[in-house]
């Protein structure tokens, strides 16, 4: 029996560490001994393990903050944008990882996973890929590089706006840039790596570090299969108004790369047409104040927690709204089309991976009359919703991901 070990930085918290899990159980239930190694364990599961005591963690975390702090200009809003790969705990020598077969590094930043680290668990002989949620394998510092184009070839990242507003000539970005590239040249020029969408693939291709790596495109595993096209639950148990649902969600709906005065305005002007459409938005919000200029009847519902209580609500709409700047793979497109719902989404990132312009949904610019008029055909036409759900389970079916990465680490063979 093959031992694979994913590394993530949590087990259930946050979409990559979401994603992780759903993988390692899916790798078990074909027959694989997979297991979890991270910093912030959240679940009773035998199968994920905790690396180094709570002062080397968080000795590594205030390490990595502190520098960027410092480079910084003692500026704290971008510090969570920026991960160096400077500092960390020394993951390699996890006994889950010495005895492994094969590894899947994951999300392993803020001061989880060193590149030196990564760098002695390459030196081993034995399959190591490197699943991208996100550009910063691609970077010198960021995780999202927005309309920033020094990271990709025949250029490089040095006066990064994210640090002390481009002012510093040979700053941090520069210089983990060319750490990464060390490392991507020498003991890290066997890491496979796996972009969750082919956007992100295309990016790596152009970007000066990987360039001239190994990179396929195998997609996150959803559980579709929860995810009903019809609901288990009644309007009435939900609290749900009466009209035609348009479901928004995200971690934090205000995030700056959610767009939500865009959000707003799409649903405005579809408000003009539909009188009888509402929208039900869900996730955390710091600044509620946005929500008064949503001249739409509206619900906003918090956090939701209650997997089975969110697919209802999905199972309801008829359609999920994403107006994202950029997303490499968003899962409430996913969740909502594997509901039955139509997709009306932005289209700067991973959308045409789960959206077929016309067939499941409508990818548009960041235009609100676009979006609007994409959102009103949308809800004036509902969809065929069993049809909805097996474009979703076609594409990301968790046995099949699996299935992706064992030919991917062991060869085509491993699976006959």
């Amino acid at each position: 029996m093959k031992r694979i070990t994913i590394i993530n930085h949590s087990d259930t918290k946050g979409g990559a560490s979401v994603v992780s899990y759903r993988l390692m159980k899916a790798l078990c239930n074909l027959g694989v001994d997979a297991r979890m190694v991270v910093l912030d364990k959240q679940t009773a599961n035998p199968r994920v393990d905790t690396v180094g005591s709570r002062a080397a963690v968080r000795a590594a975390f205030l390490a990595e903050h502190a520098d960027i702090y410092l480079r910084n200009g003692f500026d704290r809003s971008t510090l969570f944008k920026i991960s160096t790969g400077r500092f960390g705990v020394p993951v390699d020598k996890h006994p889950w990882v010495l005895d492994a077969d094969a590894v899947i590094l994951n999300w392993v930043n803020q001061g989880m996973m060193s590149l030196d680290s990564v760098a002695r668990l390459c030196a081993r002989d034995i399959p190591v890929a490197w699943t991208m949620h996100d550009m910063w394998n691609m970077t010198g510092v960021c995780h999202h590089a927005g309309t920033c184009t020094r990271y990709m070839a025949g250029q490089h990242c040095g006066n990064c706006p994210l640090i002390d507003g481009g002012k510093r000539r040979n700053d941090l970005s520069s210089a983990v840039e060319n750490r990464k590239k060390k490392l991507y040249d020498g003991p890290g020029s066997r890491i496979r790596f796996v972009a969750v969408s082919n956007w992100l693939a295309g990016c790596a291709r152009r970007s000066m570090l990987l360039a001239d790596s190994d990179v396929s495109v195998i997609p996150n595993a959803f559980p579709v299969d929860d995810f009903a096209p019809q609901p288990r639950l009644s309007r009435r148990e939900l609290r749900l108004p009466e009209g035609r649902l348009v479901v928004m969600g995200a971690a934090r709906l205000d995030d700056p790369i959610k767009d939500l005065p865009l959000a707003i305005d799409t649903l405005n002007r579809t408000a003009e047409h539909l009188p009888d459409a509402v929208a039900i938005l869900f996730g955390d919000i710091r600044e509620p104040a946005l929500l008064e200029g949503l001249k739409m009847p509206y619900r906003h519902l918090g956090t939701v927690a209650d997997k089975a209580r969110l697919a209802a609500i999905y199972g309801h709409a008829s359609a999920v709204l994403s107006t994202s700047r950029y997303e490499t793979l968003p899962g409430t497109l996913v969740e909502g089309i594997s509901a039955g719902a139509m997709a009306v989404t932005t289209g700067h990132g991973g959308q045409a991976d789960i959206v077929t312009d016309g067939v499941n949904g409508f990818i548009r610019d960041s235009d609100p009359q676009a979006l609007s008029d994409a959102l009103v055909q949308a809800l004036e036409n509902p969809a065929d919703r069993q049809a909805q759900h097996s474009s979703m389970a076609r594409k990301f079916a968790a046995p099949d991901v699996a299935r992706r990465y064992l030919a991917l680490l062991f060869g085509e063979d491993f699976l006959r």
